[in-house]
């Protein structure tokens, strides 16, 4: 009897252990699923140069420096998603981005679905002519002037909607580089185009042109997150850009990439 007695209570021990030790793994198991260090997902358009490209298998660009740097100022990881322009707010809506940051317009239509940070590049038009021209600073100079458009582009619009209140004469292109020689050489006064893009084509090829005068058009670029959502990280995005502008970071990333 005694024989049973204690074999039964070995049995009820080795029972309680088992079941203490599967206790303690399920509890570590738990523990062990924390988000912490988890990367906010950027969408990002690698066809737009200076804000977005590629060199040499790197991301690169007025937005990608700008990003990174917001991030490390205010303690968070982000990785980047790289995708067509067009995608990039659905994917927003779909949830798989976080961010977006892509020379991305402030818009009316756009701020219905995702919230702005506050802009962080002033965009829009330009006068370029050339290098030792002092002549022209604004509209008001083109009177009897050529002004050279490339077609199809918002600047060739803007030439015709306003040829006749200031009374140039328009020379069209197919071609940047050929609308760029035409000022460069004197056949043309003036060009238009849209400042970034002329900015960064000055600085990397050495252009013997400048822009000048005040932007013609008033578009400006935001960071985006989705409507309603990551209003904390909207905040820190906001504060971490005005620390960078603060700071002048924000300036040296900017003439990195363009020359005023």
């Amino acid at each position: 009897m005694k024989k049973w007695t204690l074999l039964a209570l070995l049995l009820a021990v080795l029972t309680v252990l088992a079941a203490c030790g599967g206790s303690e793994e399920e509890s570590g198991s738990g523990e062990s699923g924390g988000g912490e260090g988890e990367a906010y997902r950027v969408g990002i358009d690698t066809t737009y140069p200076p804000f977005e490209f590629e060199e040499d298998g790197e991301y690169t660009g007025i937005d990608i420096d700008l990003i990174n740097a917001i991030a490390e100022n205010q303690g968070f990881e982000i990785e980047f998603n790289p995708m067509d322009f067009g995608g990039i707010i659905p994917a927003l809506q779909a949830g798989q981005l976080d961010v977006a940051i892509a020379g991305m317009s402030i818009t009316d239509e756009r701020k219905e679905i995702v919230d702005f940070s506050d802009p962080y590049f002033d965009a829009g038009l330009s006068l370029v002519v050339a290098e030792d021209n002092n002549d022209i600073t604004a509209l008001e100079d083109l009177e009897g002037k050529t002004v050279a458009v490339k077609s199809g582009t918002t600047g060739a619009q803007f030439a015709r909607d306003n040829e006749a209140e200031y009374g140039y004469e328009i020379s069209q292109f197919e071609d940047s580089p050929s609308m760029f020689q035409e000022v460069s050489n004197g056949n043309a006064d003036v060009l238009l185009e849209d400042y970034p893009v002329i900015a960064y084509a000055i600085a990397e090829s050495e252009l013997a042109l400048k822009t000048v005068g005040e932007r013609l058009t008033g578009d400006q670029y935001g960071i985006a997150v989705l409507k309603g959502e990551n209003a904390e990280l909207l905040e820190q995005i906001n504060a971490g850009l005005q620390e960078l502008r603060d700071s002048g970071e924000y300036d040296e990333i900017l003439n990195k990439y363009i020359a005023e």
